[in-house]
């Protein structure tokens, strides 16, 4: 006989749920959705394109502790693909707006919103959930959640290992992956499979351009300190800066005659912003959600581990699985081996680090078990070891021994085994 009224609202996943499947876990207990799911406490990073579609998910999935976290307020641009925001929610908080959004549209869940950076948050906040689930346009971010999740697990308590399942869009594309930390690879074990991006020499920026993000870039990294001054910076956020920098690219562009330069052409290049397309944060997000699903319930094997999406020229979909590195600097033991030339300098080593996909580093702090490299700081002690940059690395280590390498954008601390080649 038919249910009606409440019961029957989840009773499509409720026969899934109550029978055992052809391909279910060992640890498959049957129950309902109220009984499985309502244990479970779920984190959301990001409250953008994906984040909207996954949080939306979650609810609809029966999940009804969803805690979300997102630094960014919403920007009108939002507005063609983030379906929940309105134009009245210009300027505010995008975890605190997509949370109520949700919890109205959606009897019976809870979402506790947080209007900030994770890096706010220390272990203790993270310890708290059952799972994570990514929907981030950060590489940085999401380097440093993987570091937290894997440093967090302590073998003695299994309540410490916490699955990550991170999406990620850019146009046509996207990937969803399942990470269990220190068990399967870990995101910086994947970090070389990233595109590193190209950088457009200063001499083109400034006497031939051949494009118009060309002329973008020469009114941001050129035109913008010579005529504002080096104490102004640049907020890549401000609509006056942007309209400032199209103005000038515009001007460029005309004299080169290069077309093509637009307002949110300029807006993009300044702000690295990606397209997005919302038929892909469906796609992504409903992937996801599948496994953060079949994670919480045992009802069918999840993704191991990796899940690549094209929707370039059709609907294409692969799967494989990442294999863990030895050497990992996160989630291995390990420390990697990186070859050099004696002969160079420590700042040409700094600046080969920084080229290597692998290992994307800025503002880099240097050290051995003997020395003090380079320091990015204290003042002092920056000033006392700035002399090291123009030394060569014979003079500094020796052949196979470790470096360690700090950096803001680091959550750990990177070991090398430097190797003169």
């Amino acid at each position: 006989m038919a249910t009606t009224g409440e019961n029957s609202r989840w009773q499509h996943l409720d026969k899934i749920l109550q029978r055992n499947g052809p391909f279910c876990d060992d640890s498959f207990t049957s129950g309902n959705v109220e009984e499985i799911l309502g244990r479970w406490k779920i984190l959301v990073i990001g409250a953008g394109g994906l984040g909207c579609e996954i949080l939306k998910n979650l609810a609809l999935s029966g999940f009804k502790d969803i805690h979300v976290i997102d630094m960014d307020t919403i920007d009108v641009s939002n507005l063609n693909r983030q379906f929940l925001f309105r134009q009245e929610d210009i300027g505010k908080p995008k975890a605190e707006v997509a949370a109520a959004f949700v919890m109205k549209r959606v009897k019976g869940v809870k979402i506790t919103p947080y209007y900030g950076a994770i890096q706010d948050k220390g272990e203790n906040y993270y310890m708290q959930f059952n799972m994570v689930v990514c929907g981030l346009d950060s590489v940085e971010a999401r380097r440093w959640i993987n570091a937290i999740l894997v440093d967090m697990v302590d073998m003695n308590n299994p309540e410490s290992l916490k699955p990550l399942i991170d999406g990620g869009t850019e146009g046509f594309k996207g990937q969803s992956r399942v990470i269990l930390p220190t068990i399967s690879s870990c995101y910086e074990c994947s970090l070389d499979m990233l595109t590193p991006p190209t950088a457009v020499p200063l001499c083109t920026l400034a006497s031939i351009p051949r494009q118009p993000a060309h002329c973008i870039e020469w009114a941001s990294i050129l035109e913008w300190p010579r005529v504002m001054g080096e104490d102004k910076k640049l907020d890549t956020d401000n609509p006056e800066h942007i309209q400032w920098l199209y103005e000038q690219a515009l001007e460029r562009a005309k004299e080169f005659n290069i077309t093509g330069v637009t307002y949110s052409m300029t807006q993009g290049v300044v702000k690295n912003i990606i397209p997005a397309i919302a038929s892909t944060n469906a796609i992504i997000a409903a992937s996801c959600c599948n496994e953060a699903f079949k994670i919480a319930t045992n009802a069918n094997p999840y993704l191991n581990n990796y899940m690549m999406y094209t929707g370039n020229d059709g609907v294409y979909t692969y799967t494989f699985e990442h294999e863990r590195k030895p050497d990992c600097p996160v989630c291995g033991n390990q420390a990697t081996t990186f070859e050099a030339k004696g002969d160079w300098t420590l700042q040409e080593f700094i600046d080969r680090l920084k080229e290597k996909p692998d290992v994307q580093i800025k503002r880099p702090t240097l050290s051995t078990q003997r020395k003090k490299l380079y320091y990015q700081g204290p003042p002092q002690l920056q000033e006392q070891t700035r002399p090291n940059l123009d030394k060569k690395l014979r003079e500094l280590i020796t052949s196979g021994e470790e470096v360690g390498i700090t950096d803001p954008g680091l959550p750990f601390s990177l070991r090398l085994n430097v190797v003169f080649d």
